[in-house]
Parts: structure tokens; sequence; C-alpha cells
């Protein structure tokens, strides 16, 4: 009888002693696994709000966009950021036209690649009233033309240059909160 009671009380305190046990790990994990899944995100995207109207229609000032950080070769039309050539503290969000070995040139406010117009669907015609010409521009290796949609009020390659590859850390991959309403 007395062993049998003996046996009981360790049963009890085994029991006592995992279900702590579990309990510790379930908090853990509970904990873990959210901080993990946050620290992938933001290796992998970073989230970033809009400043600034020069990409309008697209992007309205105060939306809040994902940027990739992982992203393989930039194309025409893609939307990125980057950090701004002539003071590389402040970030700009810019659509890419020209390609590293192309010819940059804007006629009457038309974009030109090695000559041809660019068709550019994404514009709004009442955003780019100032009809302005830009001598023609080579783009070296690495380097991109990048404008915003609104070229009324954009600082953009038309200003500063071409824009090395080495300034850009971002590409959008989409919008996640829209702050105007359309």
């Amino acid at each position: 009888m007395a062993s049998e009671v003996k046996m009981e009380e360790r049963e009890k305190r085994g029991r006592g002693g995992t279900g702590k046990v579990v309990v510790l790990a379930i908090v853990f994990v509970g904990l873990l696994v959210p901080v993990g899944i946050a620290l992938t995100l933001l290796y992998l995207a970073l989230p970033v709000k809009v400043e600034g109207t020069a990409m309008l229609p697209a992007l309205a000032d105060g939306d809040r966009i994902l940027v990739s950080r992982r992203f393989g070769g930039l194309k025409r039309g893609d939307i990125v950021v980057f950090h701004y050539p002539p003071e590389p503290s402040k970030s700009y969000i810019k659509r890419i036209v020209g390609l590293p070995g192309e010819v940059v040139e804007v006629r009457g406010g038309r974009v030109l690649i090695d000559g041809s117009p660019l068709a550019e669907p994404y514009l709004d015609p009442e955003r780019n009233q100032a009809l302005l010409d830009l001598a023609p521009v080579s783009l070296p290796e690495e380097s991109y033309f990048a404008l915003g949609d609104n070229r009324d009020n954009s600082s953009d390659s038309r200003s500063w240059g071409p824009l090395g590859r080495e300034f850009i850390y971002g590409k959008y991959a989409a919008r996640y909160w829209r702050a105007r309403g359309d």
C-alpha cells in the first residue's frame, strides 16, 4: 500500500511537470512563429508609404504599398523604389521607361526609345500638359531611365539623369492600402 501511494505521487508530479513543459512549448511556438513570419516578410518585402503625387494616377500620396526586396531583372514599366542619386538619404518611387543600352529622348512630352514612340497607357493626359523636350540620352550598362507618371509634377531622370542599378532597392509588388477613394 505504501508503495502504491508513492507511485501515485510520482505520477502526479510527473504529469504536472509535463503539463508545464507543454504549456511553455505552446507559448514559445505561439510567439516564435509570428516573429519568424514577420522577419521573413521584412526580408522579402518592405512596407512603404507613398509620399507625393509624382506617380498619379497609379499611386497616390499616402498609399501604402509592398515593395519586393528580392527581384530579378528589371523591365520597362516596372515601378521601382530607390535612393535618390543626388541625395541618397531620400527615397523616390518612379517607373522604368528606358533600359540599359537604349537611347531615350523626349519630344513634345512624348518618350522615344531608340527613335520609336513609347506607348504609355498608364499616363493621364491631364497630368502631362508640359510638353517638354529632352535631348537623346544613351543609357550606360546597369542604368535606367525612370520617370514619374505625373510628368508635370515629378523630379526624375529628365532632371538628374540615368538611374544606376545600385540605387534601386525594391520593386513595387502590391498596394495594401489606398489613401484616396476611386
